[in-house]
């Protein structure tokens, strides 16, 4: 009785701790936003929405900033989607060197670590300087692709690995070919994975200021048209209160942009998990 009574007492501690520990992460996720929005969201003006920044009319605005995240967000991932999940399906599916998948593995694993500004630096010095790219979108959604392919292939490559083997091995007696079982079974069946790694993409895409400042810069121009987008420099919503909180220490801007950068993000990941739904149910 002594010994269940005590095994009773630990366990009612150890709950408790683990409840408090997940209230008190909630409870700080809850103040940051909180702070965030109240501190943002009475600056966000349709002005700053709407309009580029003049030093003529002394007026502020990012949109510029928001186009040039857009862009960069939408080129970055219609290049590393397809090559990280492709890396991973290889990996998982076709690899039989067991050795070179292994290094395969611990390079994106080290890749992960880096931190950004090593990023930024290769970028500036391959992307601009020795293909010539300048500073452009260009250079820096190429920079990005590389910092998150890591991400994309870890998250599809572990969402991979939990499809039962039962479902190959069914897929393969009937008498599919093994390309025809990964795309309708495998990719189907581990599709969340791969939403989870295209959030946590976004998320770094979007937050990114230190790789992007060497290759995109911080220009506040419009371009003409798409294509015309990429082969010149742009400074997004993260390098944008970079330079409005440390440099300009015009504070009440840097808040509205970031509210809108949560909110943005939080759009992003919310259209992340339809596309996935549907596609699952597809």
């Amino acid at each position: 009785m002594k010994h269940a009574t005590k095994r009773k007492i630990k366990g009612g501690i150890l709950k408790g701790l683990v409840y408090f520990c997940a209230a008190f992460t909630v409870l700080i996720l809850i103040a940051l936003l909180g702070y965030i929005f109240v501190r943002g969201i009475p600056n966000i003006t349709w002005q700053l929405l709407s309009t580029r920044p003049s030093a003529i009319r002394d007026t502020i605005g990012i949109l510029p900033n928001i186009l040039n995240t857009l862009y960069i967000i939408l080129l970055t991932l219609l290049i590393a989607l397809p090559l990280g999940v492709g890396a991973a399906v290889y990996l998982t599916e076709y690899a039989k060197n067991k050795k070179f998948a292994r290094i395969v593995e611990f390079t994106t694993e080290t890749l992960s670590g880096i931190p950004s500004i090593i990023y930024g630096l290769v970028g500036m010095l391959f992307f601009v300087k020795m293909l010539n790219f300048g500073t452009s979108l260009l250079s820096g959604s190429l920079t990005l692709v590389i910092m998150i392919l890591p991400t994309i292939i870890r998250t599809t490559q572990e969402s991979l690995k939990t499809v039962p083997a039962s479902y190959r091995e069914g897929a393969l007696g009937l008498g599919a070919t093994k390309w025809y079982m990964i795309r309708t079974i495998v990719l189907p069946s581990s599709i969340s994975g791969i939403v989870t790694g295209c959030i946590l993409s976004v998320g770094r895409i979007v937050g990114e200021s230190a790789a992007l400042l060497f290759t995109a810069g911080s220009a506040t121009i419009i371009a003409d048209g798409l294509i015309s987008a990429y082969t010149r420099g742009g400074g997004t919503l993260s390098v944008a209160l970079y330079i409005y909180a440390s440099e300009r220490a015009e504070f009440e801007v840097a808040f509205a942009i970031a509210a809108i950068l949560l909110v943005m993000v939080f759009i992003l990941n919310c259209l992340a998990k339809l596309a996935g739904k549907k596609l699952n149910r597809g």
